[in-house]
């Protein structure tokens, strides 16, 4: 904006809509910039607001388009900084401007009213208020009122259930909780004081008797019998939602479905996707913040310190940790930052410093989860390289860069 209002030597406003369309969030954040670039004034971000500001417009024979004192041009016609305006239409630098007089008339002399320039927020700040409108304006344009999320006690359900709970007020925001016969007691009372603090609805689901009952009519063992559950939670979810006519939300992040850490039709299954571009480690800051957040206001933090805190967990076995399958969060997210959003191959993520053999592992997972990605729910975008809308590949092919031809 800047930029180009000092090509066109004129002030330059750039106006900006705030709300969510699907996977776009629309930030607000308009701004004036003065014919040199500077800022005369600026919106605020996730609001609706009314920007009045007087300008002190350059004076006529400058850049107004009309002929100096003592100039002759022919009829229609005005020179301007070495540009041409014919019939009102200027050109300057590739830029084409139409000036239109609204009236000769000279107003009486007022104090000017000046801009006024909003504070910009904190990168977890932005993030958070990009979810909460995303998930209100996606609810609310098409006809929700309430939403069904499956609280399980770990950071990802957490997190997505207080940007609901933000977004629409905990009294539309039901929680389920679906312990299984793996389920610690710390996810149970994890979940139960999740509820309490955001005074969102709350039930207990055991899927213990549903399970038995598959695993009766269909022999599974193993990860089948694992993803079994994730499917019978889902079942449950989508029955309630049929039921009371909840939006389910998933509550996966960027990172488990960069790395198809996910079961299809399982922890998958939803109409929106709250955390679908936010990474794990920032799922982790947004958590931190939030709390933070409240506690600046008075507030009680929203988010159990114990879920923030805990080692992630999907609870579909004894003792599972989430890195028993995926590498370190933070480790595994740098990979990712390299081979997702900054588009390098894999030479270029080696000679960053990873190991061969874990590159090749993590871009071997990337690539063979692009058909789990492409049946995923929608969900806000926040990065520069989203899933789905930004980054789509063929889900069929035989080539694949490896890091051994390196």
């Amino acid at each position: 904006t800047a930029r180009r209002a000092a090509e066109a030597g004129c002030p330059l406003a750039y106006v900006n809509m705030v709300g969510g369309q699907d996977e776009l969030v629309f930030d607000g954040d308009s701004i004036l910039v003065g014919p040199t670039g500077q800022v005369l004034a600026r919106g605020p971000q996730f609001t609706e607001d009314l920007l009045v500001v007087d300008l002190d417009l350059e004076s006529a024979g400058d850049r107004s388009g009309e002929p100096a004192a003592g100039t002759h041009t022919p009829a229609g016609t005005a020179t301007v900084a070495g540009t041409q305006a014919v019939g009102g239409l200027q050109t300057v630098s590739g830029i084409h401007i139409v000036r239109t007089e609204i009236s000769a008339a000279e107003l009486p002399a007022y104090p000017p009213r000046p801009g006024v320039i909003a504070d910009r927020l904190t990168d977890e700040a932005e993030v958070y208020a990009a979810l909460v409108t995303g998930v209100r304006d996606y609810m609310v344009k098409n006809g929700f009122r309430s939403v069904v999320i499956a609280v399980s006690g770990g950071i990802d359900s957490a997190l997505t259930a207080a940007i609901a709970a933000d977004a629409l007020g905990g009294d539309a925001v039901h929680g389920i909780s679906m312990p299984s016969r793996y389920s610690s007691e710390h996810s149970r009372s994890d979940a139960d004081e999740l509820a309490e603090r955001l005074g969102m609805h709350y039930r207990v689901v055991p899927i213990e008797p549903m399970v038995t009952a598959f695993l009766d009519a269909v022999e599974l063992t193993g990860l089948a019998e694992e993803n079994l559950q994730a499917r019978v939670r889902a079942v449950v979810l989508m029955g309630l939602s049929n039921q009371h006519g909840h939006l389910v939300l998933a509550t996966g992040n960027k990172s488990e479905l960069a790395a198809g850490y996910s079961t299809l039709y399982g922890d998958s299954v939803g109409g929106f996707a709250p955390l679908k571009d936010v990474a794990k480690t920032m799922v982790w800051r947004l958590a931190a913040w939030r709390n933070k957040s409240a506690e600046e206001h008075g507030q009680r933090p929203p988010i159990p310190e114990n879920s923030i805190v805990k080692p992630p967990s999907a609870e579909l076995r004894p003792g599972q940790l989430d890195t028993d399958s995926l590498p370190p969060y933070d480790l595994l997210d740098d990979i990712l930052d390299d081979y997702v959003e900054q588009d390098r191959g894999v030479a270029e993520v080696v000679s960053a410093g990873f190991e061969p053999e874990l590159v090749e592992r993590v871009l071997r997972m990337v690539d063979l989860a692009e058909y789990k990605r492409r049946q995923y729910p929608p969900g806000p975008k926040i990065s520069f390289k989203a899933f789905g809308r930004d980054r789509r590949l063929p889900i069929t092919n035989r080539w694949r860069e490896s890091a051994a031809e390196h």
